[in-house]
């Protein structure tokens, strides 16, 4: 059997390690007679499952204490409402909502926040981050919080801001962290939230991870639903609505497997090494096209383009041939895209790139 590599944005690869102990465990969790599938959540053995994958995942982020960690469904783009929906209730009428535009989430998040308040586009750009110095930022005693995706799965671009610029005290900082989250180092306490989907990274499309600083907490609109209070959901361990057990239990797979590979500072050092191989094969000529600027290029979605489209179907159809599955970019923006997660193994990366430069004839 051809040797497959799924470069899908998300539901992703998972790594094998993880999908067979999964296997291994699906009828009978550790002798309880039981799959997890099948456990109350409010069970000694689910309580376990959960709290090793808090604990996990607070080691591998360095998740200080003040901050709360929670497991909540929905995905990623419910957030876009409930962080307004948990953030706006502190703030007077009429607070103010900066973003920072770099792709079609920051799009989606901007467009959803408007509901809520006045949202500010403090700057914009889909193919390079407009330089920090240049960002149009409302007042910080006017600013409710400054809401940035760090990663564009859609438009491969990514950054972290520059945390020593002086406007940022007193500033809450939101960060959708969704597609590299568990990729790169960062620094948590920096940020009032962080959210991701976790089907990228983490583990199945049905859980999102929320990372919120404790003084953050019971700030929600009274309109906001009680099992998307932050306070709620914090305050009852994730447990106030039924969790998505299944998909916490893969998490914590996951988050095991990242610390038996090394931690986030191993997995930073992979993602560069992928990229840096993949970005230099595009670049060899103008057969490929990467339409980001080099120093907000994403190291987790790479979207490239054949300088002739017409040849789209042919290379699609002679990736698939060569078990290289799920490069079709995004509908909104066409193209290719390869999303190289931690869980996909440089040796995939390597079978890409050697199937670029085959059809392009080098």
């Amino acid at each position: 059997m051809t040797q497959i590599f799924n470069f899908s944005a998300g539901p992703a690869v998972l790594p094998k390690e993880v999908l067979a102990q999964a296997a291994a465990e699906m009828l009978d969790w550790h002798g309880s007679g039981m799959s997890v599938m099948e456990m109350s959540h409010r069970g000694p053995e689910f309580m376990s499952i959960y709290k090793a994958a808090e604990r996990d995942l607070r080691e591998l982020l360095a998740v200080p204490d003040n901050y709360k960690i929670l497991f909540m469904q929905g995905g990623g783009l419910s957030q876009n409402a409930l962080i307004p929906l948990n953030l706006l209730g502190h703030k007077p009428e009429g607070a103010t909502i900066d973003f920072i535009h770099t792709g079609s989430w920051s799009a989606k998040s901007i467009k959803e926040a408007a509901k809520y308040a006045k949202v500010n586009t403090a700057a914009s750009n889909t193919k390079a981050v407009p330089a920090q110095a240049e960002w149009q930022l409302t007042p910080a005693a006017d600013a409710a919080y400054l809401h940035m995706c760090t990663n564009e799965t859609i438009d491969g671009v990514e950054f972290q801001p520059d945390f020593s610029d002086p406007r940022f005290e007193g500033r809450v900082l939101v960060a959708d962290m969704s597609s590299h989250i568990l990729s790169r180092v960062i620094d948590v306490a920096k940020y009032g939230v962080i959210f991701a989907g976790a089907q990228k990274n983490i583990g199945p499309a049905g859980v999102t991870i929320v990372i919120i600083r404790d003084d953050l907490l019971g700030k929600a609109l009274p309109v906001c639903p009680s099992a998307f209070d932050f306070k709620l959901v914090a305050d009852n361990e994730s447990m106030y609505n039924t969790p998505p057990t299944y998909g916490i239990y893969i998490a914590g797979l996951v988050f095991q497997w990242l610390k038996q590979q090394g931690g986030v500072a191993e997995m930073e050092k992979r993602a560069k090494a992928k990229a840096d191989l993949l970005y230099a094969a595009l670049d060899v000529d103008d057969f490929y096209q990467n339409r980001v600027a080099p120093a907000n290029r994403s190291r987790m979605n790479v979207p490239f383009y054949l300088k002739d489209e017409s040849k789209n179907e042919a290379f699609l159809a002679g990736a698939k041939a060569r078990g290289l599955l799920q490069l079709k970019g995004h509908k909104s923006v066409g193209g290719m895209r390869a999303s190289i997660y931690n869980a996909m193994p440089i040796e995939g990366v390597q079978a890409l790139v050697d199937y670029l430069n085959e059809f392009a004839g080098r």
